[in-house]
């Protein structure tokens, strides 16, 4: 694998990041969105991701952006502020070459300092191998929400993985 960097997403990356997300929408294994997404509707998506505090970072090899991070609030509300949910999208040109992974535990290793004590991943229950990746990661099933989605016509069972990275009382 060529050498690859993490980094702060930044304007001039939301196509790249757009094109990795809309490429996974026909799939119906990664995201609840049927149609694909514009990059003037992500704008402001990109916008919230405060770096200090919930940062969406890429990782860029070979010049290109192969796959993207986020954290986001897990809910809105302020007690709610020691959670965040993690989103990993790799581009599939890039799949297979340990970036989800490498991206995942960036964001395990710096959870501490942005104030976040818990990573909530929320992946459909037919999502095999994301889930896989983030039990590897020390993630743990927290819950299960069933046929929660209709995916084609289909019911799919979402389940929630979690793992405390922060302080714990």
């Amino acid at each position: 694998m060529a050498a690859s960097t993490i980094r702060l997403a930044s304007t001039a990356d939301l196509s790249a990041i757009v094109a990795i997300y809309n490429a996974t929408i026909p799939t119906r294994a990664s995201t609840a969105d049927l149609e694909p997404v514009s990059v003037v509707s992500r704008r402001s998506w990109l916008a919230r991701h405060d770096p200090n505090s919930r940062p969406c970072w890429v990782i860029e090899q070979d010049g290109e952006v192969a796959a993207w991070l986020s954290l986001e609030n897990y809910k809105d509300r302020a007690a709610y502020s020691i959670s965040a949910e993690v989103s990993i999208y790799v581009d599939e040109r890039y799949r297979r070459q340990g970036h989800a992974r490498t991206l995942l535990e960036h964001a395990i290793a710096n959870a501490p300092s942005l104030a976040i004590e818990r990573l909530i991943a929320v992946i459909f229950g037919h999502n095999a191998a994301s889930i896989a990746l983030f039990e590897t990661a020390g993630f743990e099933r927290w819950g299960l929400l069933p046929g929660v989605t209709r995916l084609d016509g289909r019911l799919a069972d979402i389940v929630i993985l979690g793992l405390s990275v922060g302080r714990v009382e």
